[in-house]
C-alpha cells in the first residue's frame, strides 16, 4: 500500500508561512481528517501531499521517494486529489467527467481501452451513480455532484484519495451520504483516505486518525478519542468545548462549545 509521509516540511505564500517544519505520517488503508481553524493550513498540507504545492524547505515522501522528484503520471497513479467547489465543465455527461480520471493512464490522445472502461463502471457504481450515467452534470442536485466527482478520482484507481472539504455547501443529509460512500470504499477496497473537514462531529465519526492543525503545526494527532479533548480543542480553537460519548457511534461527540473570554 501506498506510504505517504512528510519530514520537516516548510511552505509559504510570498513571506507568509502557511506550514512550519510539520512531520507527519499518514496511516495506511485509514481515514484520515485534518482539522484546524481557518487559514491554519489544511489546504495548504492536502494540496503539497497531492504535489500541487512544493515546499520550500523539507520534503514528502511516497512509498520513500520524494514526490517532488517523481513523474506527474506515476504520482497520479497512487494519488488522486478532490479540491474544493471544482468547477463543471458545461453540458459534460456524468460518464464523460467520471472518464477524466483516466488520464494519468493515457498516452497522447489515446482512446479509453475496455480497462479504461471498467474502471469507470467500478467508479459509477461505488458511487452509487450508474442509473445517472447519461445525465447532465448540471442537472444533478449538490450531493449527486459531489458524488461525480469523488467517481472521477476514484476512476483513477489510486490508494489514495485526498478530499478537501468534501461536504462543503451541502446539507446534512447529503453530507452524511457522501461521507458514507467514503468509508465504504475505506472499509471494503481499504483506500487510503485523507479530507480536510470542518465538522468535527463528522470527523470524529467517520475518521481512524485526527491531525489538528494551528498555525501551520501539528498540535495532537491520534485516535479521535486522543484528539477531541477539552484541552486540545481549547488549544486549537479558542473554545471551551464539551464532549459526549455519541450513542450511536461509541465515537466522541462536540455536544456544545463557548468561545474562550
Amino acid at each position: 500500500m501506498t506510504k505517504i509521509e512528510s519530514h520537516a516540511m516548510s511552505i509559504g505564500y510570498g513571506k507568509r508561512k502557511v506550514l512550519n517544519n510539520l512531520s507527519l505520517k499518514i496511516p495506511e488503508s485509514k481515514i484520515t481528517c485534518i482539522i484546524g481553524p481557518n487559514g491554519c493550513g489544511k489546504s495548504t498540507l492536502l494540496k503539497t501531499i497531492a504535489r500541487l504545492l512544493k515546499p520550500a524547505n523539507g520534503s514528502v515522501t511516497l512509498d520513500g521517494k520524494s514526490i517532488h522528484k517523481q513523474a506527474t503520471k506515476v504520482i497520479a497513479q497512487e494519488i488522486a486529489i478532490l479540491t474544493q467547489a471544482p468547477q463543471t465543465p458545461e453540458d459534460i455527461t456524468v460518464k464523460e467527467l467520471v472518464s477524466y480520471g483516466r488520464a494519468p493512464y493515457q498516452k497522447g490522445f489515446g482512446q479509453l481501452q475496455t480497462k479504461d472502461w471498467e474502471k469507470i463502471h467500478w467508479a459509477l457504481d461505488q458511487a452509487q451513480l450508474l442509473n445517472q450515467a447519461d445525465r447532465s452534470v448540471s442537472s444533478l442536485s449538490g450531493g449527486q455532484k459531489q458524488r461525480v466527482w469523488i467517481a472521477m478520482a476514484l476512476a483513477q484507481d489510486t490508494d489514495c484519495l485526498l478530499l478537501d472539504e468534501p461536504t462543503t455547501y451541502l446539507d446534512m443529509a447529503h453530507q452524511l451520504e457522501v461521507l458514507q460512500v467514503l468509508e465504504t470504499l475505506n472499509k471494503k477496497y481499504k483506500r487510503t483516505i485523507v479530507m480536510v473537514l470542518h465538522d468535527l462531529n463528522h470527523a470524529a465519526r467517520f475518521a481512524d486518525h485526527l491531525i489538528a492543525i494551528r498555525e501551520g503545526e501539528v498540535m495532537k494527532s491520534g485516535t479521535p478519542e486522543e484528539v477531541m479533548q477539552p484541552d486540545i480543542l481549547r488549544a486549537v480553537f479558542d473554545i471551551e468545548a464539551s464532549i459526549v460519548e455519541d450513542p450511536h457511534t461509541g465515537k466522541p461527540a462536540l455536544l456544545s462549545y463557548q468561545l474562550i473570554e
